[in-house]
């Protein structure tokens, strides 16, 4: 994804083809955040599987096993990126301003080794966001 990529920009495969309610609270989110000087940019947001497999490959790679890689990429068949339902937000004031507020919208962030992935949570308006998991590997969605 082109790096300053809007929240809004409809054109963008990785942003239109979010899951709606995602894509619906991020908007608002963005829009509020705006007001406090904030701007969202989406680093990544939906996934093809080939893509999705082709950075799995590249994580193995870079750290030695698949063990390893897991850690921060999923497979196709297990990531919330392809299936449209995860965000991946920047810059550090971006993802500051959702830590504080993102439950609000329903915007939770999924994994404590990635700041910038954020998920949508609707009972995370009432309840608050859930503890994220250390990194995928503790992920009960990442395991067959």
């Amino acid at each position: 994804m082109a790096k300053g990529t809007s929240v809004f920009d409809d054109e963008t495969p990785g942003v239109a083809r979010l899951e709606p309610w995602l894509l619906a609270a991020i908007r608002r989110a963005a829009d509020d955040a705006a007001h406090d000087g904030v701007q969202f940019e989406v680093a990544s947001g939906w996934r093809s599987p080939a893509y999705q497999q082709r950075l799995l490959d590249e994580a193995v790679a870079q750290y030695g096993s698949r063990a390893e890689a897991a850690r921060w990429v999923a497979p196709p068949d297990r990531s919330a990126h392809v299936s449209g339902d995860a965000v991946d937000i920047e810059p550090a004031a971006a993802t500051d301003w959702l830590s504080l507020h993102g439950s609000q919208y329903g915007l939770c962030q999924t994994y404590a080794n990635e700041r910038w992935h954020y998920e949508f949570r609707p009972r995370a308006v009432e309840d608050g966001c859930p503890e994220p998991y250390d990194d995928p590997t503790h992920d009960p969605r990442m395991h067959g």
